[in-house]
Parts: structure tokens; sequence; C-alpha cells
């Protein structure tokens, strides 16, 4: 099935955020047809009394105007060019940004407000905007996030039905390195019994190195209600023989930390022992920011 998008305009751009490292986050589309089974997004649709199950990414909603609307709220006196996360809760780079664009709106937006912003994606298409990053980095910081969870061809098919390759994505974390833009890979999630064997995670933080990530940082998966539950039924459909350990494991939503903090240390020790640090040819330096110079004189 096509997914079904639907144009509408938005009040606001940007939503503000608590108990997370950044307090303002910002989604150009709501809805994903990436489709991955282990989504957290899936469980606020549920509470939103939307479908979270096979039928979540089917109907993608597309903030028809949220670049104007974005430029208003960075315009406003009260702006203290705090970071704002793009991708939150659903990825700015998926099939419908070569459309729209809407995402590079929102990006140029950003830009000529000097305000700093992250990215998380599993999209390729970003390399697109290159040269935005570029002149939005030199204005404020710039931070990508790949997520790249494995290089396991069988477990990406089956748990991201609708995402770019992988390695797709690391030659896009090369592309975005070699332009001076802060870029890295976020293993996330990694998933017990699927994608946390030591040979599977060495396999993707070399690849990282490979690929010049500035970064790389893990996460192992979560399940509230409504992304269980579908997960779940994933599992019982590709991997039926893991599906009572993990109903064992989420009970409640977090894994017991004796599990996930091994896993965690292990990429520790393999962001270490690969050496990942940001060995960008050159970097892009901001220039002063102008008020700065003002109070100066």
């Amino acid at each position: 099935m096509r997914p079904e998008y639907r144009e509408e305009p938005c009040r606001s751009a940007l939503n503000r955020v608590q108990g997370m490292p950044f307090k303002w986050s910002l989604n150009p589309y709501m809805g994903c047809v990436h489709r991955c089974t282990f989504c957290y997004v899936r469980s606020f649709e549920l509470r939103a009394d939307r479908p979270a199950d096979g039928r979540y990414g089917r109907t993608i909603r597309v903030k028809i105007n949220i670049p104007a609307v974005l430029r208003r709220e960075l315009a406003r006196r009260t702006w203290q060019r705090e970071l704002v996360a793009i991708g939150a809760a659903t990825d700015p780079y998926q099939p419908a940004e070569g459309r729209y664009r809407l995402t590079r709106g929102c990006l140029e937006a950003l830009r000529d407000a000097r305000t700093p912003l992250s990215i998380v994606t599993r999209g390729p298409m970003i390399i697109r905007d290159v040269d935005v990053l570029q002149e939005a980095a030199r204005r404020a910081e710039v931070e990508i996030n790949f997520s790249v969870p494995t290089l396991d061809m069988d477990v990406w098919r089956r748990t991201e039905p609708g995402t770019a390759p992988p390695r797709q994505r690391l030659r896009a974390v090369r592309t975005l390195v070699d332009a001076g833009i802060r870029a890295g890979v976020g293993m996330a999630p990694i998933l017990p019994g699927l994608t946390d064997a030591p040979d599977q995670l060495a396999t993707v933080v070399r690849a990282a190195r490979d690929a010049g990530a500035t970064h790389v940082w893990c996460n192992v998966v979560h399940l509230q209600p409504g992304t269980r539950e579908h997960f779940f039924e994933s599992l019982e459909r590709e991997w039926p023989e893991l599906l009572p350990r993990y109903r064992e494991m989420f009970e409640r939503t977090y894994l017991d930390r004796k599990i996930a903090d091994p896993i965690r240390a292990q990429v520790a020790a393999l962001r270490k022992e690969f050496g990942i640090e940001d060995r960008r040819t050159y970097k892009l330096e901001p220039p002063p920011d102008p008020e700065q110079l003002s109070l100066a004189v």
C-alpha cells in the first residue's frame, strides 16, 4: 500500500520537551513510512488513540507551512537560540522530504536564526542538504546522528522494512564528515538476541570508524505499550523462539540494567578500541556572534 499524505498546516513548529538533553524538538512530518517494528513513537500514537499496529506509517501528516511558522517563532525576542532536535518523533528525511522539502526549509530558517541543531535520521537523502548544513555549522553547533543499529542484512530487512540499507547511511556519514560537518552513528536500538552479539557490535563500530564518524553512541531497546504489542507480533512471526525471552525481559518498559549495562559497556570499549574521535579533515568554525561583538566594542 502506498502511504496517504495529508497536507495540513500547523499552528506551531517548535515543541517544548521535558526530560531530554534538549528543550525543543521539531518534526516537519508526523507518521513515518519506515515502519520500524521497534519504533517508540507507536506508544505515543496509542495514547493519542491513533493506530500503533501495522497501520502506523500508512498516513503521513505533512506540515505544509512549517518553515514559515518556524521563522516566526525564531524571530521572537524571547528566543534564546537553544538547541533544536529534529527527528525526535519521525524521520525528517523519509521519502516525503524529496517532494516537500520541508526539512530543508526548516534548516534554512535555523541557519538564518543562528540556532544550534541536531538531527537523528535513517535517511541518506540528507546529503542533498549538505550546503545548508555547512552554512548552519558556520553559525551555530550542528550535529547529525545516523541510526545504524546493525549491519546484519537479515535483521535490518525484518525490523526496518521501509529504511535505506545501513551501509548507504554510512556512506552519507562519510559525505557529511568530508564536508566538515559533525556526523556520527547511533546504534539504536540494540536488540538483545538479535543484534547484541560481540561480533555484531564490533562490525558496526568498526564500520562507523571507517566512515569517519565523529562519535558513536548506543541505546538498548525499550518497549512501551503500543510498541510492545507490535514488536511482539513481529517476533512471533519472524523469530518465534525469542518471544518467551522477550516477554520475560519486558514485563516492564525498560530492560533490567543487568542486561542493558553490559551491552553499553561493550560499545564503550569498542569505541575506545577503534579510536572513534572527531577526525574531520577540516572543521567549520562558527564566526563571532554579532551581538557579542557589539558588546565588546
